[in-house]
């Protein structure tokens, strides 16, 4: 889905056709009119224009990964002037966070700067995403087709006569295996 943003460089400005900010990203609309973001490879975020909040939920399972994506994708909205940074707290899903992002007296509409800020945050984590997908696919193909010098043809490993850690007679720690 494309948000065609407007954003006029000043207040009494009218015409703004030659200042439209067009964002793409995977946005859905929920039914009570909040925004749902899947772009970013880690968390999903959820904007609430309503309630003027911003919540990100981990993609899968809580990690310091998540965490440190949660953490990032905050820092970089405070520094930008988004969010009010003592309203940034943990949130009522285990593994979310949220903010709350303050009402405009600029002129400007709030929560099309809210999605700017996060498209613009999430494009400079594309980096980290293509990084991610590379390390992953080598990780694969390392272990599918491995070099010559981390293969063994079938039959050159020598085997041995004892291997583990449990001898042939199986006696345990008790007394007539002590001898």
């Amino acid at each position: 889905m494309t948000i065609e943003l407007i954003l006029p460089d000043n207040k009494e400005e009218q015409d703004v056709s030659e200042n439209e900010i067009t964002i793409d990203l995977n946005v859905r609309r929920s039914l009570d009119g909040n925004f749902l973001i899947f772009d970013h490879i880690d968390i999903d975020i959820v904007v609430m224009p309503e309630k003027n909040k911003i919540v990100a939920f981990p993609k899968e399972s809580l990690s310091d990964v998540v965490y440190g994506a949660q953490n990032r994708m905050f820092d970089y909205l405070t520094k930008k002037g988004i969010v009010l940074p003592e309203s940034i707290q943990g949130g009522n899903v285990y593994g979310a966070l949220e903010a709350a992002y303050p009402e405009s007296t600029t002129g400007y509409d709030a929560d099309k700067v809210v999605m700017l800020s996060i498209s613009k945050f999430i494009d400079e984590e594309r980096p980290y995403f293509a990084y991610d997908k590379a390390y992953q696919q080598q990780e694969i193909d390392r272990l599918v087709d491995p070099d010559e010098e981390d293969s063994t043809e079938l039959g050159d490993v020598p085997h041995k006569d004892r291997k583990g850690s449990m001898d042939k007679y199986n006696r345990g720690k008790y007394i007539p295996g002590y001898f």
